[in-house]
């Protein structure tokens, strides 16, 4: 067993390359019995371990330092055996046979009459890669992810199979679907298929119908007196955000989170919040809602009028207009209206206390990849305001944190390379920063799709076959064989199967989630690492 080599990914991300799969699983035990400085989530794979760092000048650490550890024995196989009960009915059955020579039976019988292995998890929450015996169903993925994959369906890539947990987008070749449930946060061990375990899949010869999702249950009673925020209209999408929930890779969970950091601890900051108060993510800035209770708000990011309309009954005081990054009351009984000001994606409203909805896995932020987290807010939905405890001094007004283009109209991002550019050709990397790309109407909190701006051409792959899916940060410009590339926000898919060439850096995140459909972009190039690090030869040996 050794490490090959590390990689960098984007700024504050390491790609290690290990040289099999126990390899990999024993550095994971390592790294998990023992964290490095810095380590934030530790992400296994096929044959690599992504990890996280909490700074640039943590990844760099890392990255030394992990050479120099000496790797163990991969733990036994210590799980259950799982059975999934599958109805072969997907839609690129026929095209699987095609693919590995078989009938439809065969590659029916193939894939029950063998067990497979969770050898890891990733993508998303209840998502298991499970590692087949044999390679009589090694297909590659689609060439384009499909948009929507339905809760439940079986697939195949590589010589993985899984069962996607939700519906979620997805690239994998889709042969049946089953109803079994496998992510429930009521249940003791929310994932059905763990790390370890083995599974067998068994033909079901009776029609599935996929599961609903258990109907949550109400929210308990709020103290008398509690502040509330009434929704009376959320607009295109608001939804409830605050630092994430980092560190859960290995479950598939997402850090999710606020796309704008920036904007978010702005408004948070104008209200005197800590910042990892819970706020409202809305987009385009369009929502209206009624304080039950005097509060103090500030609206931060994507330009929005303000508007505060008095209490109904009161012929004596009119709407009043309110300014953009300045904290401002809303009292008992009135109603604030946003209306789209032109500028940006997302606006951010904070409230004095922050909103006291309830923790899912530490973190009261809406995951829209996963589910986890508070549902979308609707007409109706009453958000209770935090109790103010100790200081929470109220902010003097401040300037927008919105990105802003050049005179051509043109917005600037920032990126460090790798891990994966190696697969393209020498002018990959000259491609990717010497032409101008546009944001597609086809993109949203997981990522933005990227499309061709005038006179500019895809991307070219020099290498053939399929990447193993191995971890991902937010950032991470990964490129399907289409050659647009998807820029990773902050719900993405915590691992991905097509090469990363380039990762935008974290301090241009937030403007890269407040770019429009539309909007053109150009990426720089700014290598935030010395060059990767790679042992001899022979590697380090257990």
């Amino acid at each position: 067993m050794s490490i090959l080599a590390t990689r960098f990914a984007g700024s504050k991300a390491v790609l290690v390359e290990l040289s099999d799969l126990d390899s990999v699983l024993a550095l994971a035990a390592l790294l998990s019995a023992n964290p490095l400085p810095g380590q934030i989530d530790v992400l296994a794979a096929a044959s690599t371990l992504f990890i996280k760092a909490d700074s640039t000048a943590s990844a760099e650490k890392i990255a030394t330092a992990v050479l120099a550890l000496e790797l163990g024995a991969a733990g036994s196989n210590t799980g259950s055996l799982v059975e999934i009960p599958v109805h072969y009915d997907g839609e690129d059955l026929a095209e699987v046979a095609g693919l590995t020579g078989l009938s439809i039976e065969a590659v029916i019988n193939a894939h029950t009459q063998q067990i497979w292995r969770a050898a890891f998890g990733g993508f998303a929450p209840g998502f298991a890669y499970l590692m087949g015996e044999n390679q009589l169903l090694n297909v590659p993925r689609r060439s384009t992810p499909r948009k929507v994959v339905p809760s439940g369906a079986v697939a195949l890539a590589g010589n993985s199979s899984a069962v996607y947990p939700r519906q979620s987008p997805g690239g994998w070749q889709l042969i049946g679907h089953t109803d079994a449930v496998l992510w429930d946060l009521d249940r003791e061990k929310p994932a059905l298929i763990r790390p370890q375990d083995r599974v067998r899949f068994v033909p079901s010869r009776e029609v599935l119908q996929v599961s609903a999702v258990p109907a949550k249950t109400h929210a308990p009673a709020l103290p008398a007196g509690t502040n509330l925020l009434e929704i009376l209209d959320p607009g295109p999408q608001s939804l409830i955000q605050d630092l994430g929930r980092p560190g859960l890779g290995d479950l598939g969970v997402s850090a999710a989170g606020s796309a704008d950091t920036r904007s978010a601890a702005q408004a948070n900051r104008l209200v005197g919040n800590a910042p990892q108060c819970a706020i409202i993510e809305n987009l385009m800035g369009s929502l209206s809602l009624r304080a039950q209770g005097d509060v103090v708000l500030a609206v931060s990011g994507a330009s929005a009028t303000i508007t505060v309309d008095p209490v109904d009954g009161d012929d004596f005081h009119g709407a009043r207009e309110l300014s953009m990054d300045t904290p401002f009351a809303l009292l008992d009984g009135e109603t604030l209206r946003l209306t789209p000001a032109g500028n940006g994606l997302r606006s951010y409203l904070a409230v004095r206390g922050g909103i006291d909805v309830p923790r899912v896995l530490g973190s009261r932020s809406t995951d829209s990849m996963s589910g986890i987290g508070p549902d979308p807010l609707a007409r109706g939905t009453k958000l209770p305001v935090g109790a103010i405890r100790g200081a929470h001094i109220v902010g003097n007004p401040e300037s927008s944190t919105l990105p802003v283009p050049n005179a051509e109209g043109i917005y600037t991002l920032r990126i460090s390379p790798g891990p994966r550019d190696d697969w393209f050709d020498a002018s990959g990397l000259a491609r990717l920063t010497g032409q101008i790309w546009s944001v597609s109407a086809e993109s949203n909190r997981v990522g933005i799709r990227l499309a061709l701006g005038a006179n500019a051409t895809a991307l070219e792959r020099t290498r053939t076959g399929e990447l193993a899916s191995e971890g991902v940060a937010a950032g991470a410009l990964q490129v399907p064989p289409s050659g647009l590339p998807v820029l990773f926000l902050a719900d993405h898919p915590v691992t991905g199967g097509y090469p990363v060439i380039a990762g935008v850096i974290a301090e241009d995140l937030p403007a890269a989630a407040q770019l429009p459909p539309g909007a053109s972009i150009r990426f720089v190039l700014t290598d935030l690492h010395a060059p990767s690090q790679a042992l001899p030869d022979e590697g380090i040996h257990a």
